[in-house]
C-alpha cells in the first residue's frame, strides 16, 4: 500500500516534519501570518508546492473595507489616472484605497506582504507589476483576490487581467502615417518586460506589412517609456543617412522627448517630421503642436478592474480571464502628409 508521501499528498504534520519546523509554524505560513522568518517561510512554501498540498483560502468573516493598489512607481500621469479610476469606483462602493509604490527589484515586496496580512485588505490591484507564483500564492492563502492592470510578463491563467487593445492601437497609429504617404516610419519601443510593448511593436509591424512596406530594423530603437528615452531614440534616428519622415513612439512621454530632439535638430513638426504617440495623456492636448496619439482608456481600465474586484468579492465566479478595452486614434497637429 502506498503512503501519503508516495501519492504526493501530505498532511500539515508531514510538511512540518520535512521542513524541520513545528505544526503551528506551518499553520502560520498557510494562513499568511507575518511573524515567520523569511527563510523558514520560503522552505515551508517550497515543500507545500512540491507535495501539492491542497491549501484552503482563509475565510474572511468580515471585510476590512480596504483595497490595495500597487505600482512600481507613481511619478507618471498614467499612474495618476489609474488611481483616479480605482478610487472613484472604490469610494462609491464604500471602500478605502491603500496605494503602495514597490520597486521593480522586489526589495520592498516582503514587508508589503507582511503589512497586507496585518491590515487584511479585501483585494489587491497590481498595476504594471509582477509577483512570482509564491507571492501570489501567499496573497491568495489570505483569501485576498488579485487582479492585474496592464500586466508585466505573461501572467498565468489563474489571474485576471485588465488592459487596452495595444495591438489595435499601434496598428491604427502606423496606418494613419501610411495614409499620409509616409514610408520611412520609425518606432521607439517601450519596456521589454511589459506585455503592452510587445503588442504595440507587433501592431506596428503588421500595419507596415499590410501597407506593403518592408520593416527596417534601423528604424526600430529601444526605449523605456520615459521622456529621456524618446529624446535619445529620436536623436539617433535623425542621425541616419536616410532618416525617417515619421516616428511612432511607444507612449506620449516618449513623444515629448521626440519633440525636444526634433527641435534641437532644427526640424519642424509636422512639416519636417510627423510624430504620433500612445496614451493621450493630458499634456498631449496642450503641447505645441497638439500631439496626434492613440487614446488608451486608462481611467476606464482602472474602473473596470475595480468593478471586477467588487464582483469577485460578491461571489461572482463567471469573470473572464482577460478584459481588453478599445483604443482610438486622436488626430491633432503633429502629423501631416509627407512633403
Amino acid at each position: 500500500m502506498g503512503t501519503k508521501q508516495d501519492s504526493g499528498r501530505a498532511t500539515i504534520s508531514e510538511i512540518a516534519r520535512e521542513a524541520g519546523v513545528s505544526v503551528p509554524t506551518v499553520s502560520k505560513v498557510l494562513n499568511g501570518h507575518a511573524h515567520v522568518a523569511a527563510a523558514t517561510r520560503a522552505r515551508v512554501e517550497e515543500i507545500i508546492a512540491k507535495r501539492d498540498y491542497a491549501r484552503r483560502p482563509a475565510k474572511r468573516s468580515k471585510r476590512a473595507g480596504l483595497i490595495d493598489l500597487v505600482f512600481p512607481g507613481m511619478g507618471s500621469e498614467w499612474a495618476c489616472e489609474i488611481i483616479e479610476g480605482v478610487e472613484r469606483v472604490a469610494q462609491e462602493a464604500g471602500y478605502g484605497t491603500v496605494v503602495s509604490s514597490l520597486s521593480l527589484d522586489g526589495s520592498r515586496i516582503r514587508p508589503w506582504l507582511a503589512n497586507l496580512a496585518e491590515r487584511k485588505s479585501d483585494g489587491v490591484l497590481l498595476a504594471v507589476y509582477e509577483l512570482d507564483s509564491k507571492q501570489i500564492q501567499r496573497i491568495k492563502s489570505l483569501g485576498i483576490p488579485v487582479i492585474l492592470i496592464d500586466p508585466v510578463g505573461k501572467p498565468g491563467p489563474e489571474l485576471m487581467t485588465v488592459g487596452a487593445a495595444n495591438w489595435d492601437g499601434a496598428f491604427l497609429a502606423t496606418e494613419h502615417l501610411l495614409k499620409l504617404g509616409h514610408r520611412r516610419i520609425a518606432m521607439i519601443g517601450g519596456r521589454e518586460d511589459l506585455q503592452c510593448s510587445g503588442a504595440r511593436e507587433d501592431g506596428y509591424l503588421a500595419a507596415l506589412r499590410r501597407g506593403g512596406v518592408e520593416a527596417d530594423s534601423s528604424l526600430m530603437v529601444p526605449g523605456d517609456f520615459s521622456i529621456e528615452s524618446g529624446e535619445r531614440g529620436t536623436a539617433s534616428l535623425l542621425r541616419l543617412k536616410d532618416r525617417p519622415t515619421a516616428i511612432f513612439t511607444g507612449n506620449d512621454a516618449q513623444a515629448v522627448g521626440a519633440y525636444r530632439a526634433a527641435r534641437s535638430a532644427g526640424l519642424r513638426i509636422p512639416e519636417d517630421l510627423s510624430i504620433i504617440g500612445f496614451d493621450d495623456i493630458p499634456a498631449a492636448e496642450w503641447i505645441e503642436p497638439g500631439l496626434t496619439t492613440i487614446r488608451q482608456p486608462v481611467v476606464q481600465m482602472a474602473e473596470t478592474a475595480m468593478r471586477a474586484l467588487l464582483r469577485h468579492l460578491e461571489g461572482d465566479e463567471e469573470l473572464p480571464q482577460r478584459i481588453e478595452l478599445g483604443t482610438e486614434l486622436v488626430v491633432r497637429g503633429s502629423t501631416a502628409a509627407v512633403s
